[in-house]
Formats: structure tokens, sequence, C-alpha cells
């Protein structure tokens, strides 16, 4: 007997039986379909954390530390990175106002709060940030109209400001910006120049494009003190670079302040820690949640792959006659194992691309809901799921099949 042969009979026996098919597929087809949702899924949401890490900036060293005598650090922080020029880019503070109140013609802040434009949230989120003129710098954003601000702005107590795409958009609708005049809290700031648009896929929501950056001696402007910024960014020139840099850092730190866990010797407290750690750590454990979920998952398949022994055993019982007859007439044990084996094979390769239809549909439906954008099973991970359902086959539906070309034809023409 030739394969296509074989091929025909198994045909005609799962066709046969369809309802018993159907029913032994099941467990192979939600197995499928629930490990390609999960790890899809779990692609696009690690997906969307790396676009998120991505647009932030690479080789950023986030610095936290304030001294309990309410003295500004960012001064001795910056000088300090300015020894380490072969190290480190850049240095910026990262202090943030609230409670802001900006005003252009007939739009206000306050107005436009809980309003929705341009496909996001409008200045009800802006963020309004002082920093120096390295914020663009240590934070991956280029300048697409007019200027950055610079350090004589800074020196000067400027009052000027840097926006955002987005609130560029919320306040301008399509107008140039530059050269325009706000007010904020009733202090006129000129728009000096406007960000290129970051988060253009909008996998972060928007929030990196909605800032309005200020020079941080402009705190003063606002009647506030220095002291409240805590928060600061230093930009590393490659990742070689960051390593050093964060340990040179944090042994600055603690010279100037002190061990942070000691209450009694601290002069305040500080924290150094960089956003590639975190994406690493969020690779580690989107991978181990995925294999974990994947497993769990993947039992479904184990149960299905029983029910595929099962019901091979029982084809064997029902079959003992026939293949009695086979063997009497000639058949060789390949033959017969060949025979179920493509049986077994066929219901699980049956199932598993039914499942992959299954699971590439819930993945879309999945994506959409708690992504918010669609996200598809790779080509590689569905060719990768029918072949493994066939495999499934082969190996759960090897013992029948050992056990059918095991039968003596004597005794199988016996069997009623």
């Amino acid at each position: 007997m030739n394969l296509w042969q074989a091929f025909k009979m198994a045909y005609r026996s799962i066709w046969g039986n369809k309802g018993r098919s159907a029913l032994t597929m099941l467990g192979i087809i939600i197995g499928v379909a629930s490990v390609m949702t999960i790890v899809t899924i779990m692609q696009g949401q690690n997906k969307q954390m790396m676009e998120m890490f991505k647009a932030m900036g690479t080789n950023q060293i986030q610095v936290s530390a304030n001294l309990y005598n309410g003295q500004n650090i960012f001064n001795e922080l910056y000088d300090y990175c300015l020894q380490m020029d072969d190290l480190v880019d850049g240095v910026t503070p990262k202090g943030t106002l609230w409670d802001l109140n900006v005003v252009y013609g007939l739009k206000s802040s306050r107005d436009m709060q809980n309003q929705e434009g341009g496909g996001a949230m409008m200045t009800s989120t802006t963020q309004f940030i002082l920093g120096s003129h390295q914020y663009a710098l240590c934070n991956n954003y280029q300048i697409a109209r007019g200027r950055d601000i610079t350090k004589l702005d800074v020196d000067d107590y400027s009052n000027v400001c840097v926006l955002g795409a987005q609130a560029a958009l919320d306040y301008f609708d399509l107008d140039d910006p530059v050269g325009k005049v706000l007010s904020v809290n009733g202090i006129p700031f000129t728009v000096v120049g406007v960000y290129a648009m970051k988060d253009e896929s909008g996998y972060t929501g928007g929030w990196l494009d909605n800032i309005m950056v200020f020079p941080y001696t402009a705190a003063r402007t606002f009647k506030q003190e220095m002291n409240f910024m805590t928060e600061f960014v230093v930009k590393a020139k490659d990742s070689d670079a960051r390593i050093k840099a964060t340990a040179m850092i944090t042994g600055f730190l603690t010279n100037l302040i002190g061990d942070p866990n000691d209450m009694q010797n601290s002069k305040g407290w500080f924290n150094v820690y960089s956003n590639d750690n975190y994406m690493e750590q969020n690779n580690e454990a989107m991978l181990m949640m995925s294999l974990v979920l994947g497993g769990i998952a993947g039992i479904s398949l184990l149960v299905g792959g029983i029910g595929i022994m099962n019901i091979m055993l029982v084809t064997v019982t029902e079959r003992t006659r026939e293949i009695g007859i086979r063997r009497a007439i000639g058949a060789r044990r390949k033959s017969i194992v060949t025979q179920f084996l493509i049986e077994s094979g066929m219901i699980c390769g049956v199932g598993g691309v039914i499942g992959v239809a299954l699971g590439t549909v819930l993945s879309i439906i999945g994506s959409q809901a708690l992504l918010k954008f669609r996200v598809l099973p790779s080509p590689m991970m569905t060719l990768g799921a029918v072949a493994f359902a066939v495999v499934l086959g082969l190996v759960f539906g090897m013992y029948p099949a050992v056990k059918a070309s095991g039968l003596q034809p004597v005794e199988a023409l016996r069997a009623d």
C-alpha cells in the first residue's frame, strides 16, 4: 500500500465518524488556539513596552536625589557629569509643575479638560516640565520647528518654552507655534520650538508628545523653590558607558549624601537606576510569564493527545478483522503502523489548522481589547503550531499503531 492509499483510507475513516473525530479534535483545537492567543498577546504587550522604552530613549540613567537641608543638588550633579565627558553626553533635571493654567487665544488648559482631539487626550494630560538645555538630548527628542532651550535661556531666566507635538496641536491646531506667546498663570512665555512627534505608533497613549518644557530656572518665575526638583536624567554615550557612569554617579552621591539606608548619618536620599535595566527585566518577566501561561494552555494539548491515543485504540478494536485480513494477504507491520499514524496525524493536523484559525481570531479580538491595537500571530508561530499538532498526533498515535501491527492474523480474523 502506498502513502496515497493510506491517506485516502485515513480520510474515509475520519469522515465516516465525523462526530467522534470532531470531539477528538476538540482538545487539539482548544490547546493550539489557547497557546497561540496567549503567546501572541504577550508578544504584543512586550512590543508595546519595547516601543515605549525606545521612545523614552536608551542609555538613560535616572537619578532621584534630595538633600534634607533643601539644597538643590543639580549643580553638583551637573558639574560632576561634566567631568565624565568620555561617558556622559548630557544631564538635565526633570521637574514637574502642577496646577498651571495655559491660555492662548480662546483656548485654556482648564477649559479643555476632559475634551478629546487629534486622537489623544488634550491638554488635560499635558505635562509641564522643567529641564535644562540638554533636556531634549537626554530624553531622545528632536526639534522639528524653531529651536531648543539654550544654556543662555537657563542662565537668564528667560520666559520661553518648547512644546511637544501633541501640545502644539492642542493649542495651535495647524498653525506654526514658533514665536507665539502663551499665558502661563498670567505670565507671558514665548514658544521657541516644537519637538518632532515621538510616539507616532500611539503605543504610549501619546503622553510623550503632550509636554511643555520650560528652563528649570523658571521655577522662580512660578514662585516655586528649586529644591522640589528631585528627578534627573543623565544620558550615557552607550551601554558600556551607562554601566560605568551608573557606578560612578552612585559613588559620587554616596560621598555627597551618605548611605540612604543609614538614617542617622545620611544627609538625604538617592536612587540611581536605568530604563535599560527595566527593559531587560521586562523581557525576562515577559518570557517567564509566556512560558508559564503557555505551559498551562499546553496542558489542554496533552489532554488532547491522550484523547487521540484513546480514540485510536478504539479504532484498532473496531477494525480488528480488517487488520487481520490485511495481515493474512501479506500486509507488513510497517504498512499497518503507517496507516494508523497517518490517521492520527491527520486528525491532529486538521485540529491544528482549525486551532490556528480560532487562535488568530482570538488574538485579534484579545489584543484589540487589552492593548488597543491588533496583533497577529507570526507566520513561524502559525506553521509551528500546525507542525506541533501533527507531531503530537504521531507521538500519541504510535502506541495504538504498534498495537494494531502486532495483532496475529488468525486471532484478528476470529474477532467479532
